[in-house]
């Protein structure tokens, strides 16, 4: 099977450079480059890429503004945003959008065809470390009011251990750790999170960690809460 994705970054030199990576792979095809995030809306509409590369900062829109557009629509294109700076204003809008992992340029080509991958088959490419910080940040900046998990939409459709699972995710723990700490594989562990995200509609598992912090399921360090 082979992985059709768009590139799309003001700067030639590194589109270039980035397309050259992509090269390497036999299973990849770059289908288009485009130097702005309008161009990216349109490009990708029309080409239905499964991966979309957009740098955070591009004239016309940038793009999370691209995200966003791309990932409201009926496309079923994953989304990696790329940018020089790991900052968590970036990190959450560009996750909130839809999007499938955020990555730095300085990302070792190896990692970057990897995050690719990751993203192609509907995982999330964010860090368990990020994971942390931000549902660190997002359950902090909740009022206790808004902090309601008995209307979290879709959570009655989970089993007692799905829900166990939610939190691990929630916290961040990898799928390893989540099976050490429950006693199960890591195949046990995937079957959980895929019927999570099945059951309440969620794209991937930072996802799940997003719905988990913004229905006051888990506590201000990611733990859960009781």
């Amino acid at each position: 099977m082979t992985l059709r994705i768009l590139l799309a970054d003001d700067h030639a030199m590194f589109r270039s450079g980035l397309r050259a990576i992509l090269n390497t792979q036999p299973d990849f095809e770059c289908v288009a480059e485009v130097a702005d995030g309008r161009a990216a809306v349109t490009e990708t509409a029309r080409l239905l890429p499964d991966v979309a590369i957009l740098d955070v900062r591009m004239p016309k829109r940038d793009g999370l503004g691209a995200a966003e557009a791309i990932l409201s629509g009926p496309a079923a294109t994953r989304v990696l945003m790329l940018t020089t700076y790991d900052t968590d204003e970036y990190v959450h809008r560009a996750l909130a959008a839809g999007a499938s992992g955020f990555l730095l340029k300085s990302l070792p080509p190896e990692e970057m065809i990897s995050a690719i991958r990751v993203a192609a088959r509907g995982d999330a490419v964010v860090d368990p470390s990020v994971t942390r910080r931000l549902a660190s940040r997002f359950a902090a900046a909740l009022a206790p009011a808004a902090r309601q998990p008995d209307r979290a939409p879709g959570l009655d459709r989970l089993t007692a251990r799905e829900r166990e699972v939610l939190l691990l995710v929630a916290a961040g723990y990898s799928n390893a750790e989540i099976g050490a700490r429950l006693y199960v594989g890591d195949e046990t562990v995937k079957t959980h999170v895929s019927r999570i995200l099945a059951k309440l509609g969620l794209r991937d598992r930072m996802h799940a960690a997003l719905y988990a912090h913004r229905h006051g399921l888990a506590g201000p360090g990611g733990e859960p809460e009781g």
